[in-house]
């Protein structure tokens, strides 16, 4: 297994974004040290929910506080940009980090109509665009003396500059959550990011997949690859105990989403339909064992931790994207990934 640590820094206080958009920084340097293999960015805007706001120009900073890790987007919310600005943002942030780029995509902001409508567009053309977008910024980061008209872009131009130095560009994953678009991207052959579901629904999730690659005709080989580039994103915390994670982590995690429900309630427009949040699974959810048919946080001591992550490579699940939201003190975080670096990354490597 390959493990990710996963900024989604949420900050609601705005008098200490400076030092908390610091401290950010001096954990992708912690993280590095302590062998996790990725860094990702979340994408979101005006409340604090990632208290870098730009997911772009912080990625260049991370690029140059580390030297080793992967750093991919979970995700970037494609239609809320120019894809061609993005092919060459993201060309540029390939090159400064020297090809440990991953760029995942997805329409985004599912409970969050007001991120669409505070850039002036409409979060019910977010699927159709994204398609659009995502085939402009690949022939962007591709193609010679470009000419493209879409119903969403038009665009003409000489090339991309710089060129991405993966070749023939950095890697694409998309964030899927239904199986029809899981069964889309497995047969074009495009890794996905998966989250939110139970151990057995996300491997069933990766059956999926991989019956859909059979299915289009890839090679086993061309499997595999796909196969190793599936990130998992759960919530994660460790304590020295079950019951002291548990404490931190839940209660913190239940008043932010209570603070997301007020600016959804304030400021999600009625007329634009968005998914609902479930709320998150109280301390009465967690046994003294994990479930693997619940949607169970990774909360727990190292031993716990350990048996989930055991239940979760059984299903096929090969990489995770871990966060803590940024909900507990930077104490607290350190002592999470010191746990999880020291006693349990370890039993699962190769």
């Amino acid at each position: 297994m390959r493990f990710g640590h996963f900024f989604y820094p949420m900050k609601f206080d705005d008098s200490r974004d400076e030092a908390e958009i610091q401290g950010c920084l001096a954990e992708a340097e912690l993280v590095e040290e302590l062998g996790f293999d990725a860094i990702w960015i979340a994408e979101h805007y005006f409340t604090g929910e990632c208290v870098y706001g730009d997911p772009l120009v912080f990625a260049s900073a991370v690029a140059m506080k580390t030297q080793r890790v992967d750093i991919g987007f979970g995700i970037l919310e494609l239609p809320l940009h120019n894809p061609v600005r993005v092919a060459i943002q993201t060309a540029l942030l390939d090159n400064l980090c020297q090809g440990r780029l991953i760029v995942g995509t997805a329409k985004g902001s599912n409970y969050n109509a007001y991120e669409y409508i505070g850039f002036g567009s409409n979060p019910d053309l977010g699927v159709e665009q994204l398609e659009e977008a995502e085939e402009l910024l690949v022939k962007a980061w591709t193609t010679d003396n470009v000419e493209f008209e879409g119903k969403h872009y038009k665009a003409a131009f000489p090339s991309v500059r710089p060129r991405p130095y993966q070749k023939p560009h950095p890697r694409l994953a998309r964030a899927c959550l239904d199986e029809g678009s899981i069964r889309a991207m497995g047969k074009i052959g495009r890794p996905v990011l998966l989250r939110g579901r139970s151990t057995n629904a996300t491997g069933e999730a990766i059956r999926v997949y991989r019956e859909a690659m059979e299915e289009a005709g890839f090679e086993e080989e061309a499997i595999e690859a796909n196969l190793d580039q599936i990130w998992v994103w759960r919530e994660m915390h460790l304590a020295d105990t079950d019951e002291e994670a548990l404490e931190e982590f839940l209660g913190a995690q239940l008043e932010a989403y209570k603070s997301m429900e007020h600016y959804r309630t304030r400021w999600n427009p009625p007329e634009y339909s968005m998914d609902r949040q479930a709320p998150p699974m109280g301390p009465e959810g967690y046994a003294a064992h994990p479930d693997p048919g619940a949607a169970e946080s990774i909360v727990g001591s190292p031993r716990r931790v350990a048996e989930q992550l055991e239940q979760m490579r059984e299903v096929g699940i090969r990489n995770l994207m871990l966060t803590n939201r940024g909900l507990m003190s930077a104490e607290k975080t350190e002592r999470s990934l010191r746990l999880l670096s020291e006693e349990v990354m370890w039993r699962f490597r190769g």
